[in-house]
């Protein structure tokens, strides 16, 4: 064991020993540490190692020494042999640096002589040389010159030094070097005036695209001021104290031709204003230093061309609006003011210098632009559905083309793009207006309008021309007008929008009228059109739109039946509002008319078609809720109840006609009669209905009787004798043949224009009887035993073959039809002889 241990610790100090060999000295210590950490008595054992470490180490030594010894003694045997050699060449050394000097005494004399020579030279030239230098001096200041203007940027300056330099100066020192490096240098400063002046070119048109757009303003806002100034002067001179005629319109007061009163002040502060040029908003000496400089170097063409195409670039440039430009009136106005920045500009350089640009360039730039521009305006003002935007962009417009035509650019086409906009305007105009009249019909109650006081009549009556003799008779309060909310509210809409479709007349401050505006008439001409647009299509609309709404019911088309006719005799008064406008007689040749009558005619013709519709259907709904017993032995001896209901709603309802036209409400119950009349004899022939006893007959002849007295009771007034009863008379003597069974009567007559049974189809007859045949057969299955009724079942299966044979005979059948025609022009003859088709009334 113990030997062992002596054999690692002996490897371990091994180890240790190669690590100090090969490692840094100031690593050492941990090394040496790591030798007292390890068992006791461990480091003597490492000092012995040491030293039997460094006695070989000794021994390794002393070998290479003694190989290396005899090779050092003889390179000391060497050094000592050439010591000797050294000391000769140092003595040459000194012996030929002794005779160098001796030779360079004399060479030195010589040359001091040579020097004074020189010097006694030049005292003798001076005056030639001060001559020479006269003429230098000029030269060298004249470059200094040209130096200093270089350096404070006056190029045009420094190239009239470099033409007297080269000219005048040069040619009399140019055999000097100097002056030959100078004529060298002024081609390349030349160069260098053309960049730099080209740079500042580029920072000219950089800089005035960024401010056309202010220069565009102001120059706008001067047009403005001075179309103002000298229409308002115009106007005072031709109208002398004459005031025009004033109205309204929200909130704000207008003279005729559109002038605000409120804000005259206002323009009157702006002229006061100081008046700046394009001189005062841009500092154009770049352009005329830039030419100034090509010119003079001669190469003016170059640079127009350049300054031309760069102009062109930037006015497509400028002529590129923004995408969402149609959505603010700001987004118009950039674009404007940026187009006659650049104009304004163009007209400037023009007028200012000679040939950079000519009348032919500017018109070809104005050419292009003002077909883009119109392009433009016409796809983005499609996109605008806002008539007080479309208002602004017109007053854009007019001004935009005021203040380049007093430039001198012709603007007539913009002129005729006003068409296009005023179109758009109408139908923004008439796209608001309609959200305008859907607004209240929603809001409308459809109930005439109540009036508890006198203030609240005038009221009423100052917004809308209502006269009515009876009403204004009647003294007390409260009172109820016939139309309802929507019809005063309707015709200050109509008003409105005169109002607004005038003011597209108007410039922006009023001072006077567009020139494709320029008389009263085309004025009156065009609000007319406007109103015919807003009663015929938006209006029109909107009212087929209410009367097919689901929610209307009878009450409700009856109000608007009474509200149509009142607005239809409203329209005269609309006709004199635009002449006391206009000033234009409506008995002038060329003034269109209104169309509002032919309007609500056919709105209320909708209306009255749908109460026909709708009252047809209400009597659907009661026939539903029919349950007949059909195989009752008797009737009940009184009328259906639905039936009873029925009739009711109709009594109820006709009352409400009392409103309506006499015609109106006679037509719709002639047509309800008819339709129930109609749907009565269709729930006998019902194909589902297989057999009917008479017990049902007596109960259905009840009912008849019930719609019988109810025709002959006259629930709307006007029918003469017993024109609503005919309604039912196809019913009446149906049901007249089943009841008495007068079978013999029929048959014998048939054919005969005084046919008691003259309404009553075979067919119709044959389908009733063949229920009520079956209905015997299975109610009396031992009627065969009894001879009366044997008797009675041979009788209706003889009825029914004849029946039969009527129907199935040809010739019977062309009888028939000659049966149909006498009897259509009897029904005829009947409706005639009523007051309901009257001559004058089915005109």
């Amino acid at each position: 064991m113990a030997e062992n241990e002596t054999l690692e610790c002996i490897t371990e100090h091994e180890r240790i020993l190669q690590e100090i060999e090969s490692t840094d000295t100031a690593c050492v210590g941990p090394t040496l540490r790591s030798i007292y950490d390890d068992q006791p008595n461990a480091h003597k054992r490492f000092m012995e190692k040491l030293d039997a470490r460094i006695r070989n180490h000794d021994r390794e030594i002393e070998k290479m020494c003694n190989f290396h010894h005899q090779g050092f003694v003889d390179a000391i045997t060497e050094l000592l042999k050439v010591r000797a050699d050294a000391e000769k060449l140092m003595g040459q050394v000194t012996d030929t640096n002794r005779r160098l000097q001796e030779s360079g005494r004399e060479v030195t004399c010589q040359t001091e002589e040579v020097i004074r020579c020189r010097i006694q030279q030049r005292n003798m030239d001076m005056a030639t040389t001060v001559e020479k230098l006269q003429l230098c001096i000029p030269v060298l200041e004249m470059y200094s010159k040209l130096k200093e203007q270089l350096e404070s940027k006056r190029y045009y300056a420094a190239l009239k030094t470099m033409e007297q330099l080269e000219k005048v100066f040069i040619p009399r020192v140019s055999q000097y070097r100097f002056c030959q490096i100078m004529a060298e240098n002024l081609p390349r400063l030349r160069e260098e005036i053309k960049e730099i002046s080209m740079s500042d070119l580029k920072d000219f048109l950089e800089s005035i695209r960024k401010h056309s757009d202010k220069v565009g303003e102001t120059a706008m806002r001067q047009a403005q001021l001075h179309r103002t100034f000298n229409s308002a002067v115009a106007k005072q001179a031709s109208t002398g104290h004459y005031t025009k005629p004033v109205y309204t319109l929200n909130g704000q007061t207008h003279t005729h031709n559109g002038l605000m009163m409120d804000e005259d002040t206002g323009d009157e502060d702006e002229g006061d204003e100081e008046i700046l040029t394009a001189q005062d908003l841009v500092d154009f000496s770049p352009v005329y230093r830039c030419l100034h400089i090509y010119t003079v170097l001669g190469d003016r063409e170059t640079f127009e061309n350049y300054y031309r195409k760069q102009r062109k670039k930037q006015a497509r440039l400028v002529l590129q609006p923004q995408a969402n430009m149609h959505e603010t009136v700001e987004g118009y106005r950039r674009y404007f003011n940026q187009i006659v920045g650049f104009f304004v500009v163009e007209d400037h350089i023009l007028h200012a210098t000679q040939g950079l640009v000519t009348r032919a360039f500017t018109d070809e730039v104005w050419n292009m632009a003002l077909s883009k521009i119109i392009a433009v305006l016409r796809t983005h003002s499609s996109y605008c559905d806002d008539p007080d935007l479309v208002l602004e962009l017109k007053n854009l417009i007019v001004i935009f083309a005021d203040t380049l035509q007093g430039y001198g650019f012709p603007v007539n086409r913009l002129f005729d793009l006003l068409f296009e906009v005023r179109d758009q305007y109408n139908e923004t105009l008439l796209k608001k207006w309609a959200l305008v009249f859907r607004e209240i019909f929603e809001l409308d109650n459809y109930s005439p309008i109540p009036v508890e006081t006198e203030e609240e009549y005038i009221l009423v009556v100052s917004r809308f021309p209502f006269h009515d003799a009876e009403i204004e008779k009647q003294q007390d309060f409260p009172k109820k007008l016939p139309m309802s909310q929507s019809v005063p509210q309707i015709y200050t809409q109509v008003k409105e929008l005169i109002y607004a479709s005038l003011k597209f007349s108007e410039s922006l401050h009023g001072d006077r009228t567009f020139v494709f505006v320029s008389s009263s008439t085309e004025i009156d001409d065009m609000l007319r059109k406007s109103t015919n647009l807003l009663l015929t299509r938006t209006l029109s609309s909107c009212l087929q739109n209410l009367i097919k709404k689901p929610h209307i019911g009878l009450t409700e088309l009856v109000q608007i039946i009474i509200n149509t006719t009142h607005l239809e005799q409203a329209c005269k008064y609309l006709e004199e509002f635009i002449t006391n406008i206009t000033n234009v007689s409506p008995e002038t040749v060329h003034t269109t008319r209104l169309y509002g009558l032919s309007t609500f005619k056919d709105a209320r013709h909708a209306a009255e078609g749908e109460i026909y519709t709708k009252l047809n259907q209400k009597i659907d709904e009661f026939i539903q809720l029919a349950d007949y017993e059909w195989g009752m032995a008797e009737s009940d001896g009184r009328a259906s109840g639905y039936l009873m209901d029925l009739i009711n709603f109709l009594r109820s309802t006709f009352q409400v006609f009392t409103h309506l036209p006499g015609k109106v409400a006679q037509t719709a119950c002639m047509s309800a009669c008819k339709h129930l009349s109609t749907s009565l004899m269709q729930m006998l022939l019902d194909t589902e209905l297989k057999q009917i006893s008479m017990g049902a007959i007596q109960q259905f002849n009840l009912d008849v009787i019930q719609c019988e007295l109810f025709a002959s009771s006259e629930p709307v007034p006007g029918f003469q004798g017993d024109t609503l009863q005919l309604a039912f008379i196809d019913l009446r003597q149906l049901l007249d043949l089943f009841m008495v069974w007068d079978w013999s009567t029929y048959l014998a007559d048939y054919g005969q224009p005084t046919s008691k049974y003259l309404r009553v189809n075979p067919a119709t007859a044959l389908a009733l009887l063949e229920k009520m045949k079956d209905t015997s057969k299975k109610n009396n299955i031992f009627s065969q035993f009894r001879k009366n009724d044997r008797d009675k079942q041979k009788l209706i299966e003889t009825v029914v073959k004849q029946l039969r044979s009527l129907r199935d005979d040809c010739s019977c059948r062309g009888r028939l039809i000659e049966r149909g025609s006498d009897i259509t022009k009897y029904w005829d003859n009947e409706l005639k002889g009523s007051t309901l088709f009257s001559t004058n009334e089915r005109g």
